[in-house]
């Protein structure tokens, strides 16, 4: 679907349907792939990078105590930013490393099919990437020791769901972190944040793709989406106890650390 087609959809109709919210999230991503690094990293000021390596940190930290060959699951893989990043901060301490990224774009996993061509062959050898959907992964249960969800699920259709789906797939005790934009209880820094983002994302998709929603989508996704600390909640709810949180931009983004009960 072109970027203009996206353009003339109801993107709150969309948004509001479960049913119908994956239709429009796939394509958009589809067409944003290209050039979606540059973005994040623009759009976030560099901080992206931070918030990443803050990510891969806790990972690594978590997976101290597991044998040689722990298996890593990285959901809305992108590019292979976490993925390949994981790989490589652990792959001296774990040789036996495997790293499963999924995404429900084709478009982006075969960016990070071609990433991983260009990797050392270490790297490319632990890593496998396939476009599937994060709330019916094809992973058996109880088998992965750990989760990195890198704005993965605000995009989801039910994110009760992608949540479930992730605990069946951890391990007793297995991590689960996840980095997301989200929902500022307090009102007057989240309309000042979503009309940044709003604002910024419609210039970019207008100069980039002449249909500002497939930018402008991000400040209403997170309309649409909830507090961190509901998000908090929801964990709890959903298998999961919350061990640490960090949070950026007053709450605007949020890493959840969380463990598998």
């Amino acid at each position: 679907m072109a970027a203009q087609q996206l353009g003339a959809l109801d993107l709150e109709a969309y948004l509001a349907d479960p049913a119908r919210k994956q239709a429009f999230v796939t394509p958009m991503f589809d067409v944003i792939a290209p050039r979606y690094d540059a973005f994040t990293r623009a759009f976030s000021f560099g901080m992206d990078a931070r918030w990443k390596a803050e990510a891969l940190r806790v990972v690594a930290a978590r997976l101290e105590l597991v044998g040689p060959a722990p298996r890593l699951l990285d959901l809305a893989c992108g590019t292979g930013d976490l993925a390949i990043g994981i790989t490589r901060a652990l792959r001296s301490r774990h040789p036996g490393l495997q790293v499963l990224g999924v995404d429900a774009s084709q478009a982006m996993t075969r960016l990070a099919q071609a990433r991983l061509q260009g990797a050392d062959r270490d790297t490319a050898d632990s890593v496998c990437v396939a476009t599937g959907d994060m709330s019916a992964l094809a992973v058996p249960d109880s088998s992965v020791d750990a989760i990195t969800a890198g704005y993965a699920v605000r995009n989801a259709p039910d994110p009760a769901l992608a949540i479930r789906e992730a605990a069946r797939v951890l391990k007793s005790g297995g991590t689960y972190v996840t980095l997301d934009f989200y929902r500022p209880e307090f009102a007057p820094w989240r309309v000042a944040l979503l009309t940044y983002l709003s604002a910024a994302g419609n210039i970019v998709g207008w100069t980039w793709h002449r249909s500002p929603v497939v930018y402008g989508y991000i400040a209403r996704s997170i309309e649409h989406f909830m507090s961190w600390q509901a998000f908090s909640r929801a964990l709890e709810d959903n298998g999961f106890r919350v061990l640490s949180v960090k949070r950026w931009l007053a709450g605007g983004v949020a890493m959840h650390v969380a463990e598998r009960r």
